[in-house]
């Protein structure tokens, strides 16, 4: 793969109370991707950046939220989120900057 489009992919890491309780419950890491994203690329692209072994990679679609300005409505733009699975004993800290 393209190592300049393997870069794109990974927009930022999603970090939140829910993505700190499924990181250490089941072992992963959750990032926002490109919304052309496919799972071949998310699970290149985390390897080359982070230096670790990815065992599987799940992708959702967020829907943009539906909000009012005055009369008129619109609507967020959508997303996407990846669900990387580490391997066993793979570590990714985000506070250090990269690797542990």
């Amino acid at each position: 793969m393209n190592q300049e489009r393997l870069l794109q992919v990974l927009l930022a890491p999603q970090i939140s109370e829910k993505a700190t309780y499924v990181a250490d419950k089941y072992e992963q890491v959750i990032f926002r991707v490109a919304s052309d994203a496919t799972k071949p690329e998310i699970k290149a692209a985390v390897e080359l950046l982070f230096k670790v072994q990815v065992e599987s990679v799940q992708v959702m679609n967020v829907k943009g939220k539906v909000k009012r300005f005055r009369q008129t409505l619109g609507r967020r733009k959508g997303w996407k989120k990846a669900f990387v699975s580490l391997k066993p004993g793979q570590e990714i800290n985000f506070v250090e900057g990269g690797n542990a």
